[in-house]
């Protein structure tokens, strides 16, 4: 921050160790219950906010993906789907509890792998991870009563790709319910964000898990595309850009492989002049801020009623002014550091069309360290919806401001947008909320409060958002059939 204004409480640096991580100089890959060398070439993994590496890990080659989908047919043949849902929920529950013992060291590893506040991978990331287990734990001596009808089986090997932003918790939605259903996993990181899915490697370890349950392998989307081509895998589970997503939508058009899109958002986070407004300040740095915005399901779209505009956008800048930017290990820090290179000059790329268009920026003051990928929260507002930035997923710390006179008008100004994922409404009228929420295209909307999470709740958009739902009951049933497919696929 710059010199602090009069009366502004000023912090001492209270950095998070890193000794508590013990890492190999080079990771391989995850098959089949033990680490192998794999035969692809290393790369590195480095931290986003020193741009300094972090450990070496390996770049799966087509060769591998098929070992580990190998691995993963044996397991569920011979193992895991003859398995008790009650003996399934044993290990489940004993993954959930080795996730909480390793609290603090997954932590460290997640925010310095991906840039993230230390505060937010201590207290959400990680704690959310355990409860997606624990929650589908519970599910797995019960699958019957899931709803998918009667006999249900599990559906056979699933391949799952994961992004970036949320690298474990990623992993323990896409994980914890397949193995549940009884199913087995091939699971690939993000390139970038490869450390926590390595470390919940040896949480499987420590937990005796049969090998071959799940097996982990790292790369680049090369890799990803290997994994969800190979043609012994039921399942293909995908969170990430809709680019990809098309791509992966092509790919498995044709087959009998069941597809879950989570992917991109474009969220209306709408104000009526009747909400709580210290209350919608908060959500609204909470719905685009968090995370530093790279959240599909981010308020990147503020919607506010005309007549209380400018005393919102007042607010929200002394708010944002005093978000403390800088080093992600340091438990007073807001703003961590932008993901990647690749990723920061997108947020500039759409920052610069924004001012180019005609909308007018203002970012918090605050003081950019000289090394790694920073991006100040940045305020647009004079954003009309033909603008990019009102179109276009930046997933960056940016938010763009519109608004508007009445419902009616609030709600096509949040559906002018090809993506559907989420929403949130600001108002002190139940009434009102739930009216405007009925006419909203999206799969999750909040009301007076954003970017909420928990397992028993599904999360999934429409359009170019994605189809199916993870989390809740409707999260099992993704990894459920009760139809017999082909031999060797089902019990």
């Amino acid at each position: 921050m710059p010199d602090a204004p009069e009366g502004f409480l000023d912090y001492a640096p209270a950095p998070e160790s890193t000794s508590l991580l013990s890492l190999k100089e080079q990771y391989g890959l995850f098959i089949n219950g033990d680490f192998v060398e794999g035969s692809g070439s290393p790369f590195a993994t480095i931290s986003p906010a020193t741009e300094k590496t972090i450990t070496h890990v390996t770049e799966a080659s087509e060769g591998d993906v098929d070992a580990a989908v190998q691995a993963a047919r044996g397991a569920f043949d011979t193992t895991w789907s003859r398995m008790s849902g009650s003996e399934r929920g044993k290990y489940l529950f004993r993954i959930a509890r080795l996730i909480q013992e390793r609290a603090r060291e997954l932590a460290v590893a997640e925010t310095l792998d991906n840039g993230k506040p230390i505060k937010e991978s201590r207290d959400v990331d990680v704690p959310l991870a355990a409860a997606w287990f624990f929650y589908y734990a519970g599910w797995a001596d019960k699958l019957e009563y899931a709803g998918a009808g009667p006999q249900v089986r599990p559906l056979g090997v699933a391949a799952q790709v994961i992004p970036w932003n949320f690298p474990l918790l990623m992993l323990a939605w896409k994980i914890a319910p397949a193995l549940a259903a009884g199913n087995t996993v091939v699971i690939k990181p993000a390139e970038t964000t490869p450390l926590s899915a390595l470390l919940f490697a040896e949480i499987l370890q420590q937990a005796d898990l049969p090998p071959g349950v799940v097996n982990i392998i790292t790369g680049a989307g090369t890799t990803g595309r290997f994994l969800v081509e190979h043609p012994d895998v039921n399942k293909v589970a995908f969170t990430g850009s809709t680019a990809v997503g098309r791509e992966i939508a092509r790919a498995v058009a044709g087959t009998d492989k069941k597809l879950t899109l989570e992917l991109g958002g474009k969220a209306a986070n709408i104000v009526f002049d009747d909400a709580p407004l210290e209350q919608a300040i908060e959500g609204i740095v909470d719905g685009i801020f968090f995370n530093q915005g790279h959240v599909c399901c981010a308020g990147s779209r503020l919607l506010v009623q005309e007549n209380i505009e400018e005393e919102v956008v007042s607010r929200l800048k002394e708010r944002l002014s005093t978000l403390r930017l800088g080093d992600p290990l340091d438990k007073n820090t807001d703003i961590g550091a932008v993901n990647s290179a690749a990723q920061l000059e997108r947020i500039r790329t759409l920052s610069q069309a924004g001012e180019e268009e005609g909308a007018e920026r203002w970012s918090a003051p605050c003081t950019i360290p000289d090394q790694g990928f920073w991006w100040a929260p940045t305020v647009f507002t004079g954003v009309e919806t033909s603008h990019r930035i009102a179109r276009e997923e930046i997933f960056g710390p940016v938010l763009s401001v519109m608004s508007f006179r009445t419902p009616a008008e609030a709600i096509a100004k949040a559906n002018n947008t090809p993506y559907g994922l989420s929403a949130g409404i600001w108002s002190d009228k139940g009434s009102k909320v739930l009216a405007v929420a009925d006419k909203l295209h999206a799969g999750v909307i909040w009301s007076n409060t954003y970017n909420r999470f928990d397992p028993a709740s599904p999360f999934g958009g429409y359009k170019e958002s994605g189809y199916g739902r993870e989390g809740g009951r409707h999260g099992l049933l993704a990894y459920l059939s009760t139809a017999t497919t082909r031999k060797g696929r089902t019990r």
